[in-house]
């Protein structure tokens, strides 16, 4: 039986970054992948693409500079990665906070309202963690799962395994998931170090997550960014 962890059981995405002038297509990025991670992927379209208000009526039907952009009515909208310059990350980060706002609330109005505060799955990990013969992996699940609050989740189509991050409020939830999209579940630098969160939990996933975003940041403009989807 495979290793029991805090996460749902999703495909993950890898934002992999290109310093100016390396070689970033796609061939590129799924090396560094399968190399750094023993994994192969599909582009991922995440990123809003950038019209610049002077030259965007033109720049908007030509895909330079960008990877796998998908078009609406013959405009590109959205790409799996291309040169930070051409990428909306601003966006992208804000589509999704509008997004998992919408999530938190509809959490809030029909799950919280409703259900007691409920233990999060990280706990219940620790038990099985302490005692494997007493606690088993699938029991450790099914008692997190057996409480009403994660039961009423399930119901409505919420991903139990952010429950630490529904519970600490629509700040703290929107904040996690604008994150998300910037940077996925995994990093590449441009000199091909990995960066990962050191554990499960929603504090680790946030010092992952503003340690890449501050390294997205510090990129130069011709940098080039691939978002990777693998399973």
């Amino acid at each position: 039986m495979p290793a029991l962890t805090n996460t749902s059981l999703t495909d993950q995405v890898i934002t992999v970054c290109f310093a100016p002038g390396q070689d970033a297509d796609w061939f590129a990025a799924s090396e560094k992948v399968h190399d750094l991670l023993q994994a192969n992927g599909t582009p991922s379209r995440r990123y809003r693409v950038r019209h610049r208000r002077l030259i965007g009526w033109l720049t908007r039907f030509i895909g330079y500079y960008l990877l796998d952009a998908a078009h609406r009515f013959g405009a590109i909208t959205i790409a799996a990665g291309g040169r930070k310059s051409r990428l909306d990350l601003t966006g992208t980060a804000a589509t999704a906070a509008h997004d998992a706002a919408l999530r938190w609330r509809a959490w809030h109005a029909h799950v919280a309202a409703t259900t007691p505060p409920a233990r999060p799955f990280e706990d219940y990990l620790a038990q099985h963690h302490t005692d494997p013969a007493k606690v088993s992996a699938h029991e450790a699940r099914r008692r997190f799962e057996q409480q009403p609050r994660v039961l009423a989740m399930l119901a409505h189509h919420l991903d139990p395994y952010e429950l630490p991050a529904y519970q600490a409020g629509e700040a703290t939830y929107t904040g996690l998931h604008w994150r998300i999209a910037l940077v996925g579940d995994a990093l590449i630098t441009t000199d091909g170090r990995l960066l990962t969160p050191a554990g499960g939990s929603v504090a680790d996933r946030f010092r992952f997550l503003n340690d890449a975003c501050a390294y997205l940041r510090s990129l130069d403009p011709r940098a080039r960014l691939c978002a990777v989807t693998i399973t």
